[in-house]
């Protein structure tokens, strides 16, 4: 038994843990889940710290994680979780020489992680973006019509992967951070990038974040029936409890089951060795979120926690987790620790069992077959 299995859950709130739960306790609560979940989006890292979140998934009833790694903690992380993790093809977000990461380096390292066994290929194509490579002078680097991201897609489909992509934001953004919609586009528009991109590779893609718009069950019907290679996956916690929170329960079942075999469990959780330190001068802790071990153990647990608790029960209360885009919107009424509710939708067994396993094991078969 290791130092985080004993030590007791944070005394004061926490952006993870506003309501001073024990998350361990909290999962035995839960129990089993249906079946044995497959996260298919995470980003786990940190030498340290991927111990800490192996507790937590395996608390939960998580057995095997597809994660956005960094390259050079690849094979340790792959070590330390006994193997079962898959990694998703990423450029080198944390590399002093952006540009170059963004561009060559990423197309020199596809290949590097094909020989680790990468069968994605993810592409990050959010609005922002636009800020990210204009900063290191490429101006709107991050679209899927952009000409490194063609080559590395080519490049990517030549070492037998299939492409992964965030293409929106929250709505919440789209009102604040992105309301100028001649620089940004609006959130219909965000979309137009797929169109040339699922032509050229019509094998199958997954769409991080519900497809980026969980707020919109209609358009995502849309956008699944018009493009049948399409999978989402249920990543980004806090957006994903406060948006689906809101849906009737009817509708949102619905929904799952017209596209069961389509929607894969996801958590986004991420995992680096700096949530294990405490703070320091300079630190961006809304950005870390945790400073100790206890603090980590319950930042990865409380994804899991919400996102169970949304899609098994049929729990009615606030989140644990704060959602500072509330604030975003309205800041006279919501701070930085303020919560939604969650409102859990106790979707039946079959779509679970679906959604935690046989649709991520259907899918990557699909992918492999795609690859051949």
């Amino acid at each position: 038994m290791n130092d985080s299995q004993t030590t007791p859950p944070p005394t004061k709130p926490t952006p993870a843990n506003r309501l001073g739960w024990d998350y361990r306790k909290m999962a035995s609560d839960l129990g089993d889940p249906v079946v044995p979940i497959i996260d298919c989006h995470a980003h786990i890292n940190g030498i340290d710290a991927v111990h800490v979140y192996d507790e937590a998934r395996r608390a939960f009833g998580v057995t095997e994680t597809w994660s956005m790694t960094r390259l050079t903690d690849a094979e340790r992380i792959h070590k330390a979780l006994d193997g079962r993790i898959n990694f998703i093809a990423v450029p080198n977000y944390m590399s002093d020489d952006p540009k170059t990461a963004q561009t060559q380096g990423f197309l020199d390292d596809i290949p590097r992680w094909g020989e680790l066994g990468a069968k994605l290929c993810k592409f990050w194509c959010a609005p922002r973006g636009r800020d990210y490579s204009e900063d290191f002078g490429e101006e709107n680097l991050c679209s899927l019509n952009h000409p490194w991201r063609k080559r590395q897609m080519e490049r990517a489909a030549e070492n037998g992967m299939c492409m992964m992509a965030h293409i929106a934001d929250p709505d919440t953004w789209f009102r604040t951070n992105y309301k100028d919609a001649e620089r940004y586009g609006t959130k219909a528009e965000q979309y137009d990038q797929l169109a040339e991109a699922i032509e050229a590779y019509p094998n199958p893609w997954l769409i991080a974040h519900m497809g980026g718009s969980p707020e919109d069950l209609g358009f995502l019907t849309e956008l699944l029936l018009k493009y049948p290679t399409i999978y989402l996956d249920t990543s980004a916690c806090k957006w994903m409890v406060r948006e689906l929170s809101l849906h009737p329960s009817e509708e949102l079942i619905g929904f799952f089951d017209k596209f069961k075999g389509r929607i894969l469990f996801g958590s986004d959780i991420v995992s680096m060795d700096a949530h294990l330190s405490p703070q320091t001068e300079g630190r961006n802790d809304r950005v870390l979120q945790a400073g100790s071990r206890e603090e980590a153990f319950d930042l990865y647990a409380s994804r899991y926690w919400a996102l169970r608790t949304l899609f098994e029960t049929d729990y009615s209360g606030e989140s644990p987790i704060a959602d500072p885009d509330l604030k975003l919107i309205n800041p006279e009424k919501y701070d930085d620790m303020s919560a939604p509710q969650l409102r859990g939708h106790a979707l039946p067994k079959h779509l679970l069992k679906s959604m935690y396993r046989d649709a991520p094991e259907a899918f990557m078969q699909a992918v492999e077959a795609a690859s051949i």
